[in-house]
């Protein structure tokens, strides 16, 4: 059994392709991710969100939202509004997000200056959402069998003992051709995650900030480093709470138009 182990650790660290890899316990990719997926997180939550912009000369801006989310069984939706500054103010993006993979993610943008509620939909999923290095997908969260999902070993991040997982789209127009993860084991959380296309690396997201709050592995500070464009988007969290018995209202079209969600 002792031998089994050193071989199967063995094969994990070379990646050998082709390999389903699996840790000593056993683990698959998938197995791992539906982890993740499955977390706790609450059945709702509330948390002020800064966003800092930082472009290739350093020149940073700070915006400031709230946000909200609810889970609906495996289903769950979301409403981000910002507050400041003045020039973005009262713009709101809602989602309504599905388990089935079949079933395409509803998403709308409402601009206070056009006063119209706009659907993203199609390639525009890809747009990176109000300045910043997250798409609108990124916004979301995809279904884990949506991908493939390799364990391609076990590795340290900042102290803390991870998963490394490939997870590669099986939808051919993907905005991504893979993506390489690092789950942390404590959390069963994301903590790191590269983002490739067909021209190699594009972008980086590193948790800064991911502790325990009433329970629930929170996380309070993420960047994204985009390095093909030198630019960096900073996300903290304050204020977060859970299971505060969000209203179902929130989540609808008609109420980020009159702009009422505080």
């Amino acid at each position: 059994m002792v031998v089994k182990k050193i071989i199967m650790a063995t094969l994990c660290l070379f990646s050998i392709p082709g390999f389903l890899c699996m840790d000593v316990w056993g683990l698959t990719g998938r197995e791992v991710m539906i982890m993740v997926d499955e977390r706790e997180d609450g059945d709702d939550s509330k948390s002020i969100v800064e966003m800092t912009l930082i472009n290739r000369r350093g020149k940073k801006r700070i915006r400031q939202m709230v946000s909200y989310r609810k889970d609906y069984g495996k289903d769950s939706k979301k409403v981000m509004c910002f507050k400041k500054p003045a020039d973005v103010q009262g713009t709101a993006f809602l989602s309504w997000e599905w388990d089935d993979p079949d079933k395409t993610d509803d998403k709308w943008l409402y601009m206070p200056a056009l006063r119209k509620v706009r659907r993203i939909g199609g390639e525009s999923t890809n747009d990176y959402f109000m300045g910043s290095d997250f798409t609108y997908d990124d916004m979301g969260k995809r279904n884990v069998d949506e991908d493939t999902h390799t364990l391609i070993c076990e590795e340290a991040i900042n102290g803390s003992n991870c998963w490394k997982i490939e997870s590669i789209p099986l939808e051919k127009d993907a905005n991504y051709d893979k993506k390489i993860l690092w789950v942390n084991k404590d959390a069963r959380a994301v903590i790191k995650a590269e983002y490739y296309d067909s021209q190699g690396l594009l972008k980086t997201l590193t948790v800064k900030d991911i502790k325990r709050h009433n329970a629930i592995w929170t996380i309070f500070e993420m960047e994204m480093n985009n390095t093909r464009e030198n630019h960096t988007t900073i996300m903290k969290m304050s204020d977060v709470q859970y299971n505060i018995g969000v209203a179902d209202s929130f989540f609808q079209t008609a109420t980020i138009s009159r702009g009422i969600v505080r």
